[in-house]
């Protein structure tokens, strides 16, 4: 029987010791290069997301990266309380751990060979189990879903987002039905080290796939994540400084304030400044479980200590009741739309404003949210066309927006930016508050050459907001008649001067409808004083013919009444169709082919004549510049002609 041998793992490098080891034909063994932060949280994203897939009770990713998301969030938190309870001892100081024992990650979680299988479940899900300790008592998410302590303190959050909003339930689940496949995601996630700062950085990037790929999965009620170059561009365009609030009202899982943060950051260069950066800076709200706790991991991994997102409905306040104190410098926020309020949040609204379009109801609040003194607040806010176009309450809308904010701009983003979750065309308004608004500039942004729409494979990129956010941040801007070289188009509207020149329209049919209601309320008060008369006489007596008469009179300064009020409506309804109109701000490029099409041509006739005309001045531009004369420049040109 022959002999076996067994090759070594581990062999020496034969080529170090043998030079003619390469010559004899042997291969070189090269060291193993560790793999780098990036690559190894990768591979325990990965690996945590494989073991899920083997589990039962969870359908996809929008069960799998919620669960994997709670599990990383209690690891992330022990994380920092060991550290605060270090530091706490070495000051001598009394710390309280927002997590009791034995609920603590490091007291159920953290060893590798720890309650497993039927157990572990037990203990995670059940209402009343047996504790690691061997103590009976809540099982693990009902005790943090039981969590309060004062508003905004790290305990009502995880009680927030363990049982909801109103801490009666509502909040995170278990759906794992295998304890043995849950310990492995654990012991997974124990390997993260969340104070390690180049690990932080880089589970953040993983966590901003993983929300991507949430949206996705969701498919049209993907309200988990909005795309990242439009998020990026918004804060860039609306800068945000060091020392300004900066409040996202519909913060989903926290895009924006992630964004803002991030840019802020670059402006804190002390310890004070870092404080006011950490303390102040960052606000939200969000009333669903399952947003809150993504974006309290969200905000967290990128650096946040301590997120203050509020779990109450944004909308739930009375709006003409906010005060300074209420107010904020920076409001960037993509509100939901498509969805409805119930009638207990309209009641908060102004009675002529009140609508169930959510979107709508937003944009009021945003407006009434900014700051007035001493620096005007300003906001960046994504709205459907609808809100542009909309008429009857949304006019209404807009004409406070128009006639006591400055909505100076309105960037029209391309089609398919947010699919899959809407196809609908979307827009950012730019806004002010302080003073009217007088000009409104327009930017379409043009989709690459060769596209028709963004997809989800093939998304938008924040290059392609380079051109338009040069043009946003110039002193004088100007108007872009052509999309080339990844330009959009840009115009404005004298916004001012449209609704000077409507109301200037409407004014007499309004005049005369108040004149025609004044009328009527007349006729209406002397047909009320005959019919009185009338009876008067009746009783005591008075001659049939003349009782008759006021009867008749009556009827006929009714008939006059009713006549008027037909006359105001229509006088109203004139002036009306006048006036209204103007707030549809969903202006069509005028620049683009199909608007060139239609165009008169006496009008196409002069826009070619003042081109030329811009041609020639520019051409006379360059000839100064240059010292020749325009002989000179003709011979120049015949010369080239004739070569």
């Amino acid at each position: 029987m022959a002999k076996k041998t067994r090759k070594p793992e581990s062999a020496p490098d034969a080529s170090a010791s043998d030079p003619s080891a390469t010559k004899r034909g042997r291969k070189p063994k090269t060291a193993t290069t560790p793999p780098t932060t990036a690559e190894r949280l990768g591979s325990v994203v990965k690996s945590c997301r494989k073991i899920m897939r083997k589990d039962k009770g969870l359908n996809g990713d929008l069960d799998r990266l919620p669960m994997l998301t709670w599990i990383m969030f209690l690891k992330f938190l022990d994380d920092m309380e060991q550290i605060e309870e270090s530091d706490a001892k070495m000051k001598k100081a009394r710390y309280h751990s927002a997590i009791e024992s034995p609920y603590r990650w490091r007291d159920w979680a953290a060893k590798e060979n720890g309650i497993t299988g039927p157990e572990l479940l037990s203990f995670i899900t059940q209402e009343k189990t047996r504790r690691p300790d061997g103590t009976e008592g809540p099982g693990l998410l009902k005790y943090l879903g039981t969590l309060q302590n004062g508003k905004g303190s790290r305990r009502q959050v995880i009680g927030t987002v363990f049982g909801g909003a109103d801490g009666t339930g509502g909040g995170i689940t278990s759906r794992m039905q295998s304890g043995y496949l849950l310990r492995d995601v654990i012991n997974a996630v124990n390997s993260i080290n969340f104070l390690q700062q180049d690990e932080l950085f880089t589970l953040g990037f993983l966590y901003e796939s993983m929300l991507r790929e949430m949206r996705d999965a969701a498919g049209d009620s993907g309200e988990f994540y909005t795309p990242r170059p439009v998020v990026r561009f918004m804060v860039e365009a609306v800068d945000p400084r060091l020392g300004e609030v900066v409040l996202d009202p519909a913060c989903g899982t926290g895009g924006f304030l992630v964004e803002a943060f991030s840019h802020l950051q670059k402006q804190a260069k002390s310890v004070q400044q870092r404080e006011t950066l950490q303390s102040t800076s960052i606000r939200g709200g969000e009333p669903k479980s399952l947003p809150y706790l993504l974006c309290q991991m969200n905000l967290l991994l990128h650096g946040v200590e301590r997120p203050q997102i509020d779990p109450a409905n944004s909308l739930d306040v009375k709006v003409t009741e906010l005060g300074d104190r209420d107010r904020v410098d920076v409001i960037l926020t993509n509100p939901p739309f498509g969805g409805e309020e119930e009638r207990g949040i309209l009641s908060n609204f102004p009675a002529d404003m009140q609508t169930t379009e959510t979107a709508m109801l937003f944009l009021q609040l945003i407006m009434r949210k900014l700051r007035r003194a001493p620096k005007p607040g300003r906001a960046a806010v994504i709205v459907p066309n609808g809100t542009l176009f909309g008429d009857g309450v949304c006019a209404k809308i807009k004409e406070d927006l128009i006639l006591n904010y400055n909505l100076h701009t309105v960037v029209r983003l391309p089609q398919g930016v947010f699919e899959p979750y809407t196809p609908i065309p979307t827009n950012v308004l730019f806004f002010e508050a302080g003073e009217p608004t007088r000009t409104i500039w327009y930017y379409e942004l043009a989709l690459p050459e060769g596209r028709k729409k963004y997809t989800k494979t093939q998304p938008m990129q924040f290059e392609e907001f380079a051109a338009c956010l040069k043009w946003f941040k110039q002193a004088r801007r100007t108007e872009s008649t052509t999309a080339e070289n990844g330009k959009g188009w840009a115009w404005k509207v004298d916004m001012a001067a449209k609704v000077a020149e409507a109301k200037k329209k409407a004014a007499p049919h309004w005049k005369e409808a108040d004149a025609a209601r004044e009328r009527a309320s007349l006729c209406e008060k002397q047909a009320r004083e005959a019919a009185a008369d009338a009876v008067a006489l009746r009783k005591t007596g008075g001659a049939s013919s003349a009782v008759d008469a006021l009867w008749d009179r009556e009827k006929a300064l009714k008939d006059k009444a009713k006549a008027e009020l037909a006359t105001a409506k229509a006088e109203q309804e004139a002036g009306d169709a006048i006036y209204w109109p103007i707030f549809n701000l969903d202006i069509k490029n005028p620049f683009s082919a199909e608007a060139l099409e239609h165009l008169p041509p006496e009008t196409l006739a002069d826009s070619i004549a003042q081109k030329s005309m811009r041609i020639s001045a520019i051409m006379d531009e360059v000839k100064g510049i240059l010292g020749i004369s325009s002989d000179t420049a003709a011979g120049l040109a015949t010369a080239g002609a004739s070569t």
